[in-house]
């Protein structure tokens, strides 16, 4: 399976069409290439990796009782380092990452996963090694 985003529920975006097409088309091209007898050099990718589901702040009640901090939110991929900010209270106080690692966090503040009880993924980054494939 291919996902392309972020983008919101039942939106359709050009520029999020256009790069599932790049994607679907080079895994495509992989596919006749390989049924053509090409062989592929060993190489080595970055990839994220799941550490776990992150919830919202919540009280006893499991009501949430904090957002996305700002400067967090439409910061997929990026380098969430401790100290930074996470979370802001709704009486404007602002909770720290505390973490031992530099994380990755993604699908941050996605509507389809508040029900989920999930307001970002951490994810860490690792490195791939494919050996030659022919």
């Amino acid at each position: 399976g291919v996902e392309v985003g972020p983008q919101p529920q039942g939106v359709a975006r050009a520029d999020v069409l256009d790069k599932m097409r790049k994607i679907v088309k080079h895994g495509l091209d992989f596919v006749q290439l390989f049924n053509e007898g090409k062989e592929f050099p060993p190489c080595t990718v970055e990839v994220f990796k799941i550490m776990e589901k992150v919830d919202y702040p919540r009280n006893k009640n499991g009501e949430i009782t904090a957002i996305i901090h700002p400067k967090l939110q439409d910061q997929d991929w990026q380098p969430l380092k401790n100290g930074d900010p996470l979370f802001l209270t709704l009486d404007g106080e602002v909770i720290p990452y505390q973490g031992n690692c530099t994380v990755y966090p993604t699908f941050i503040n996605e509507a389809a996963y508040y029900e989920k009880k999930q307001a970002f993924v951490k994810t860490e980054k690792i490195k791939l090694t494919a050996k030659h494939l022919r």
